[in-house]
């Protein structure tokens, strides 16, 4: 996603997460984490691996609403008092997840002005990128989607660095982020590799480079 100025992220702000307490669990690809509709006692904090979002409404098929990385925040609505879960959270590939109480988060936003300020500032990131995201539905093209679901997943998108690794996902898995068939995920991520945008290595290296392919 596009932003005019760098903000502080999680990254930068929370680190390994320690400082956040809580239970670290593991979860393998696919696995689900909690379901739309189930009660919202608790927020989740992501060490390593990625997460996908997925809210379903009536008559219709889920649509994947939020793709996040490492150090992303997900479940967070509890903390403006939603008492049920508004989308089904799944682990992409092996993760391992923190699970943070709601009753904890608060306490530490009313007493530690850094860690409050910290979380303020990744939900607003959050509002914006779900704003963009909905908005290249409506006009990206597949291979654009593509290119930003990589390059969010490996946390390229306003940062320094000129390459990242991120677990390798199914073609069928990044079809269904998208909204495309597993086959044109195929044609364009062989693309992308011609190009030198992305390369295999055991997991999947992203290059800042693939950027170009949103402009295409």
């Amino acid at each position: 996603m596009k932003h005019t100025k760098k903000m502080a992220t999680p990254l930068a702000s929370f680190g390994s997460g320690a400082g956040l307490g809580g239970k670290i669990s593991h979860y393998h690809g696919n696995q689900n984490i909690y379901k739309q509709g189930a009660p919202a006692y608790t927020l989740f904090y992501i060490q390593a691996g990625g997460v996908r979002l997925t809210t379903r409404s009536n008559h219709h098929a889920p649509a994947v609403t939020a793709i996040l990385g490492a150090h992303d925040f997900f479940g967070e609505l509890c903390l403006a008092g939603y008492p049920l879960r508004m989308s089904t959270a799944v682990a992409l590939t092996s993760s391992s997840i923190r699970t943070i109480k709601k009753a904890k988060m608060l306490k530490m936003l009313r007493q530690e002005t850094k860690t409050s300020n910290s979380l303020v500032t990744y939900l607003l990131s959050s509002v914006k990128n779900y704003s963009d995201h909905v908005a290249n539905l409506l006009t990206s093209s597949a291979e654009q989607r593509l290119a930003r679901v990589l390059l969010r997943l490996a946390h390229l998108e306003n940062n320094g660095r000129s390459v990242a690794e991120i677990p390798f996902l199914s073609h069928q898995v990044l079809a269904e982020m998208v909204g495309t068939t597993r086959s044109r995920v195929n044609l364009f991520m062989n693309r992308f590799r011609k190009k030198g945008y992305i390369d295999y290595d055991g997991g999947l290296e992203v290059r800042q480079s693939l950027r170009k392919a949103l402009r295409s």
